[in-house]
C-alpha cells in the first residue's frame, strides 16, 4: 500500500458518540479511543480530516449554524483538523456527496491536495468503504452499533485504534523545532 497522507473519519460513531440531529455542542462526547488514533497520525504527520452526513439540515431540523457549532466542539475536544467536509443532503436528494457517491470525499482530498492512492477513508458502514473504492482511495470498516452486514470488500478493523495502526508506518515523523 502506498504511504498514506491523509485519513478522513466519519464522525459520528466513531470519533464522537453518534447523536442524530445534533445541535448541542455540549452533547459531543468522543467515542473511547478516538483521541489515542488521532495522535498517533498527527504524530506520523498524516492529515486528518473528518465526514459527516446532516439530513436534518435538509429537513430543517438543524441549521448550518447548529452544525458548525457541533463542529468546533468536536475540533475543541479531540485537536485541530486539516479539513471537515459535511453533506448536508437528505438521502432522497441524489446528492453526489453522501456516501456510497465519492463527492465528498474527493471535494476533502482536493482540498488537503493529495491524490487518493494517498488517503484512507475510515468509516462505520459499507457506504463509506463504497465512496472510498469509487474515489481510488483505501477504506477500512471500523464497525459500530448501526453498521449493516457487510456487502462490499475492503478491510475491517475492531476499533478506531486498530484501523490507525494498519494504516500509519512503525516510527512516527519526526518532529523539527521551529
Amino acid at each position: 500500500m502506498t504511504r498514506i497522507r491523509a485519513v478522513l473519519l466519519d464522525r459520528d460513531g466513531l470519533l464522537v458518540e453518534d447523536v442524530p440531529d445534533n445541535a448541542d455542542p455540549d452533547r459531543v462526547r468522543p467515542v473511547e479511543g478516538a483521541q489515542e488514533a488521532l495522535a498517533l497520525l498527527r504524530a506520523h504527520g498524516v492529515r486528518t480530516g473528518f465526514l459527516t452526513q446532516q439530513p436534518g439540515v435538509a429537513r430543517g431540523d438543524v441549521t448550518e449554524a447548529d452544525v458548525r457549532r457541533v463542529d468546533a466542539r468536536v475540533e475543541e475536544l479531540l485537536g485541530p483538523f486539516d479539513i471537515r467536509a459535511v453533506c448536508r443532503h437528505a438521502p432522497a436528494d441524489g446528492c453526489h456527496c453522501r456516501p456510497p457517491e465519492p463527492g465528498l470525499l474527493l471535494w476533502a482530498a482536493g482540498r488537503l491536495c493529495t491524490a487518493p492512492a494517498e488517503w484512507a477513508v475510515v468509516g462505520d458502514t459499507d457506504a463509506h468503504l463504497e465512496a472510498a473504492r469509487r474515489a481510488g482511495a483505501h477504506g477500512v470498516l471500523v464497525p459500530t452499533a448501526r453498521t449493516r452486514p457487510r456487502q462490499t470488500a475492503g478491510d475491517t478493523a475492531p476499533d478506531l485504534i486498530t484501523a490507525v495502526r494498519s494504516l500509519v508506518p512503525d516510527t512516527p515523523v519526526p518532529r523539527t523545532g521551529r
